[in-house]
């Protein structure tokens, strides 16, 4: 393998670790101009929605301290785009379309890296699957929570099963020895794929439902407990 080769695989994890945080911080910061906060509000919001994942990644495997903390770049990426987002929420609306866009990349890249990095700390496949899904979701959840809202990941069109998707692809492309740039080009496209057709087609899993239900009807012979009653 050239040298060249070499320094992409190598530097590839790091880039798409960057990348999440910067989207993520992206969508936690326009999350926080949308519930109005203030200047400081966002710029935490947008640092928690960005780093949450990864944290919570290196801390399950060992990785102390983490990612996020040790390196300033995490901290800079993420404080950038918050007062990106806090000056120009109107272009940076118009470019998303929606925060659910920029939420999907970031659950995209974080469930690769963090699949990724799972499986470099020694890891079994299993494991390092569900990792990956921690990851991708963990920003999310403490963005939601931050804000007082029922996580995303626990109401959303196919949120975690996204991120398993893409996790699971990156496992299997490492056990099967595939090129890492094709198989990581894959997991990203899938995962991301996976959460716009769920938003844009309301795909999702079942839902829990309680027997008394508003409008919900009895079945043939459960109207005997409502008489007795």
């Amino acid at each position: 393998m050239s040298d060249t080769g070499s320094h992409i695989i190598e530097t590839l994890p790091y880039v798409l670790d960057l990348s999440g945080t910067f989207v993520f911080a992206l969508s936690g910061a326009l999350a926080g101009v949308r519930r109005k906060l203030d200047f400081f509000g966002v710029l935490v919001l947008s640092f928690a929605a960005a780093t949450a994942g990864g944290i919570a990644r290196d801390l399950l495997i060992g990785a102390v301290p983490p990612a996020s903390v040790n390196d300033w770049r995490y901290l800079g990426v993420s404080l950038f785009a918050g007062v990106v987002t806090f000056y120009f929420s109107s272009g940076i609306e118009r470019l998303s379309h929606s925060v659910l866009l920029f939420d999907a990349a970031g659950l995209s890249l974080f469930a690769v890296t963090g699949a990724s990095k799972a499986l470099t700390y020694g890891l079994n496949p299993v494991m390092a699957v569900v990792l990956g899904m921690v990851t991708g979701i963990g920003g999310g959840m403490v963005r939601d929570v931050l804000l007082a809202e029922i996580p995303i990941v626990l109401r959303a069109e196919l949120y975690a099963m996204a991120a398993l998707a893409a996790a699971a692809v990156v496992v299997v492309g490492h056990a099967l020895r595939l090129p890492e740039v094709p198989v990581t080009a894959v997991a990203l496209v899938l995962c991301f794929s996976l959460r716009v057709m769920a938003i844009r087609y309301g795909w999702r899993l079942p839902t829990a439902k309680t027997p008394d239900q508003p409008g919900s009807k009895p079945e043939d012979g459960s109207g005997e407990g409502a008489e007795r009653s």
